[in-house]
């Protein structure tokens, strides 16, 4: 008999490219899970800024607080903690660039300007997307209309742990979850079957499973040091046998159209698989 599928974690980051928050149930909104990625670190030309560029940013953590969350520096503890609450107000907005989109964003207090440039060591600011912006998925592979926060380009992402263990079973040393910072982690099933999934259920939701996620070198980069692979893992192995158009394959991209809540617990039923 096969494994039944369940939901076993759920993520939201959420600031673009820091730590993630685990939680047991969360909401769903237009652009993904409320929370998730609505914060953005932009520097002085108010371009996006990632591990990929700023390693340095893996050595800031995410704690949940009342109505927001909690910054520290990992490897600073003299730099207190910050709060930044979950939303922003529209006192002072500015257009800024991520990946080819320009969207306005909302300015964050100046005190998280200044936590964040000291924490990183060069000025930048941090900005919130408000519900008013409108910023779509791949346009081509997007017939519902689904919107994105500020994650790279698609509201969720969805691994299995059992692909999690396939890869970590070629690795001389494993690797968490957290490297690839999904929302959806789940249980049962053979490595890498969401690969094949179209459309799935949650509770009383839906969604897609719309393309594979081609990763990148952030996922050398190890979270409780903030350095990089020196030998480029786990991607260096992942390229070997998991290669689709020239990316490292791992997780399903993923929308939903519906509203509502999803639990840690409860099963995932594949409703349809891709041609």
């Amino acid at each position: 008999m096969s494994t039944p599928l369940l939901l076993s974690d759920l993520y939201i980051y959420p600031v673009k490219s820091l730590g993630g928050i685990r939680l047991t149930e969360a909401e769903v909104g237009p652009r993904g899970l409320r929370h998730d990625r609505r914060w953005l670190v932009v520097d002085e030309q108010n371009r996006f800024m990632t591990q990929r560029q700023t390693t340095a940013m893996a050595n800031l953590r995410v704690a949940p607080a009342y109505n927001g969350f909690l910054l520290s520096h990992q490897q600073r503890p003299e730099l207190l903690p910050l709060y930044v609450p979950f939303e922003a107000t529209p006192e002072k907005t500015l257009f800024v660039t991520i990946w080819d989109d320009m969207v306005f964003a909302w300015r964050g207090r100046p005190e998280c300007d200044e936590w964040l440039s000291e924490a990183l060591g060069q000025p930048c600011k941090l900005v919130y997307m408000s519900d008013m912006v409108r910023r779509d998925t791949e346009p081509e592979l997007n017939p519902e209309g689904q919107l994105v926060s500020f994650a790279d380009a698609y509201p969720f992402l969805l691994i299995g742990q059992a692909s999690l263990a396939d890869l970590n079973g070629r690795l001389a040393e494993p690797v968490g979850m957290e490297r690839f910072r999904p929302n959806f982690v789940f249980s049962g099933g053979e490595a890498f079957a969401e690969d094949g999934w179209d459309r799935f259920q949650m509770g009383d939701l839906t969604f897609r499973a719309v393309r594979g996620c081609g990763r990148c070198v952030l996922t050398t980069i190890n979270p409780a040091t903030a350095t990089k692979s020196p030998l480029g893992e786990p991607l260096r192995t992942l390229a070997a046998y998991r290669t689709e158009d020239g990316s490292a394959m791992f997780g399903q991209n993923v929308t939903c159209p519906d509203r509502g809540l999803v639990r840690v617990g409860e099963p995932l039923r594949v409703a349809s698989y891709k041609a």
